[in-house]
């Protein structure tokens, strides 16, 4: 099994993320299945923080046309699923109407996962702006009910970065400090929003505050992307194309038109 994993940074230009993110697919994947990493285009943010667009709304639109050329690329070229791993995944039901392959959100993959784990759901953040992306996720996947609310953590990217080469104690505890306070409100299963956040917990062995469980948003994305594709290949079963959400449009127009907006001069690997 072949997993495209396609991330909302640039991966080139964090190594140390980048290399603790393929240690930790090597050890959550299971054996047989092969998690292929991708990132954004060089040059596709002013900076290192990928933050800084995402907390636009048609920023995030508008470079979520790399993950449609990624995963038309990763069905081309024989993947078996298609992982957006990014906590506010653009453009997941329009991916999904495009390719056949599963499709995974990692936002996605996670709530799934924390509601067998609990009944009520906090997700830190340390993207400012972020949490209005959650909630209306939190909506099209029917769970408002069981949402007890996304709030920022004390700290920044910066800060989680720099835990990758130093002393991540401090921020540990700064960040169960925060869970708490979600706990105290009535959350009984927490997530750790972005990707860079949750690996450094998951590299820290933290699964849990206080007995509330702590959410590896990357290893329920691999393994949910596992049982999609087991699925289809012990029943057939395929996505639903009825409807307009679900309609597939002929794949010559789609790269008709990202030719036409100029999109497909990016690789179709980016780096």
């Amino acid at each position: 099994m072949r997993i495209w994993h396609h991330s909302f940074t640039v991966l080139g230009n964090l190594p140390p993320y980048a290399a603790a993110l393929q240690e930790h697919f090597a050890r959550v994947a299971a054996p047989g299945t092969e998690v292929v990493m991708h990132g954004m285009h060089p040059g596709t943010y002013q900076t290192e923080y990928p933050g800084n667009d995402i907390k636009f709304a048609y920023f995030q639109t508008l470079h979520s046309q790399q993950f449609v050329m990624g995963a038309i690329a990763a069905e081309e070229q024989g993947f078996d699923a298609f992982a957006l791993a990014t906590l506010p995944e653009p453009s997941l039901q329009e991916i999904r109407s495009i390719v056949d392959i599963p499709v995974v959100g990692y936002g996605e993959s996670a709530m799934l996962a924390a509601t067998m784990l609990g009944q009520r759901i906090g997700v830190l953040l340390f993207i400012q702006g972020m949490a209005g992306t959650v909630e209306r996720n939190v909506e099209r996947m029917g769970l408002a009910s069981r949402f007890v609310g996304a709030h920022e953590v004390g700290f920044g990217f910066t800060d989680v970065l720099a835990g990758y080469a130093g002393d991540t104690a401090p921020l540990i505890e700064r960040f169960r400090a925060d869970a708490r306070a979600l706990i105290a409100r009535g959350a009984d299963v927490i997530i750790p929003g972005e990707a860079p956040l949750c690996l450094l917990l998951a590299k820290a062995g933290v699964n849990e505050v206080d007995g509330v469980p702590v959410v590896d948003s990357l290893a329920a994305t691999i393994k949910t992307a596992e049982m999609m594709v087991g699925l289809r290949q012990v029943t057939g079963v395929s996505p639903n194309r009825r409807g307009y959400f679900q309609a597939k449009p002929p794949r010559a127009r789609v790269k008709e038109l990202l030719g036409f907006y100029g999109l497909n001069q990016l690789p179709n690997r980016p780096g």
